[in-house]
C-alpha cells in the first residue's frame, strides 16, 4: 500500500508534459510543472485557457491523452481514489446544497468523507469558527450571502484535513473585502503545510501567489513568482498617461499604433489612467504628449511605471 509522506517528496504536485485533446481540440498543451509542500500556486489565463482541465486531470476526474502527473506521490490518472482521501476541491459554483442549512451542509460532506461521529463533531465546530459562521449555522445556505457561501464551501472542502487543495476560480462574483478575507484563510492553510493550486482571473489575487503560471490556450507561456515574472517577461516600458479625456486619448493612441504611427506594444485603460507599452519610456514620452497634442488632448503627466501584473500577462501572451 502506498504511504503519502509529504515531507519525503521532492515536491506535492509533479506533472510533466501533460496533455489533454478533446478530438482535433488541444485544451492543454504539453504542460509542466511542479508544485513545492506548502506553497501558494496561481493559474492565470482567460476562459478556455485549460486551467479547469488541468485541475480536473490532477484530481483524475479527466485522463491525459498524454504525459503524465503525481500527487502526493499518486497517479491521479490510475490511483484516483486513493488519492482523493488526500486532496481537498473546490469549485466556481461552490458545490453546496442550497435547501440545506450552513451545519447540515457541513454534516452531508462529512459523511461522504467517511469522517467518524467524533470527528464530525469535532471538524464541525472548527469550520464553523474558521468561516466566520458562528450564528449562522442554522440559516438555510441559499440564504447566506456570497462570501459567507464561499467560506462555507472552503470549509466543506477541508473537512477531511487535506493536504493538498485545488480552488478554481473560487472567488468569482464575490465582493473584495470577502475575497481579502477568503485569501487570508487560503495562508493560513498554507502555514500549516497544506499545498494550495489556485485558479483566477483576478490580477491582484495572483499578485498573492508565491508562483504563478500564465496559460493562454492550452500552453504554459510563463511561469515565477509575480516579481520575477514582472523582471523578465515585460517587452517594453510602461508611460502612464493621465488626462481629463481618457476616451478621445485612446482613440487617438489605438489609431497610432493601428497605423503604425508610434511603435505602441499596447494601450490599455485602467480605470482613469492610460498605460501605453512603448520600447522606451524616455525616447517615446515627448512623442506621446505631441501626439495627443496635435489631437486635443490635455496631458496632465506622462511617467514611467512599474509593470503590473496584468502588463506583463498582456505583453507575454502576445509574444
Amino acid at each position: 500500500m502506498k504511504t503519502v509522506a509529504t515531507g519525503k517528496l521532492s515536491h506535492t504536485i509533479e506533472v510533466a508534459q501533460l496533455t489533454k485533446k478533446f478530438g482535433d481540440f488541444t485544451a492543454v498543451d504539453q504542460i509542466s510543472f511542479y508544485v513545492n509542500r506548502g506553497e501558494v500556486y496561481g493559474w492565470l489565463g482567460p476562459n478556455g485557457a485549460g486551467k479547469t482541465t488541468t485541475i480536473r486531470m490532477l484530481l483524475g476526474l479527466l485522463r491525459p491523452t498524454s504525459g503524465e502527473a503525481h500527487v502526493l506521490g499518486f497517479n491521479p490518472a490510475t490511483e484516483t481514489k486513493a488519492m482523493q482521501a488526500h486532496v481537498g476541491y473546490m469549485s466556481q459554483q461552490f458545490t453546496l446544497y442550497a435547501d440545506l442549512t450552513a451545519r447540515e451542509n457541513i454534516h452531508f460532506y462529512g459523511q461522504a468523507y467517511g469522517l467518524s461521529r467524533a470527528k464530525l463533531v469535532q471538524r464541525q465546530a472548527e469550520i464553523i469558527e474558521m468561516a466566520g459562521l458562528r450564528g449562522r449555522e442554522d440559516t438555510l445556505t441559499a440564504n447566506l450571502s456570497g462570501g459567507w457561501k464561499q467560506r462555507l464551501a472552503l470549509g466543506c472542502a477541508i473537512l477531511h484535513e487535506p493536504e493538498v487543495l485545488f480552488l478554481d476560480e473560487p472567488t468569482a462574483g464575490v465582493d473584495p473585502i470577502s475575497r481579502r478575507e477568503f485569501w487570508d484563510l487560503i495562508y493560513i492553510m498554507a502555514n500549516k503545510g497544506v499545498t494550495v493550486l489556485v485558479t483566477t482571473h483576478y490580477m491582484d489575487e495572483a499578485e498573492l501567489c508565491q508562483r504563478v503560471g500564465f496559460l493562454d490556450r492550452g500552453k504554459l507561456i510563463a511561469l515565477n513568482s509575480p516579481a520575477r515574472l514582472k523582471e523578465t517577461k515585460m517587452r517594453g516600458e510602461v508611460l502612464e498617461i493621465s488626462t481629463p479625456q481618457p476616451d478621445l486619448a485612446m482613440r487617438v493612441l489605438q489609431a497610432a499604433q493601428a497605423s503604425g504611427t508610434l511603435p505602441l506594444d499596447e494601450v490599455a485603460l485602467y480605470g482613469v489612467q492610460i498605460h501605453a507599452v512603448v520600447p522606451d519610456a524616455t525616447e517615446f514620452r515627448q512623442p506621446l504628449r505631441e501626439l495627443l497634442a496635435a489631437a486635443g488632448v490635455p496631458v496632465t503627466n506622462i511617467a514611467w511605471i512599474a509593470p503590473t501584473l496584468e502588463d506583463v500577462f498582456i505583453s507575454a501572451v502576445k509574444r
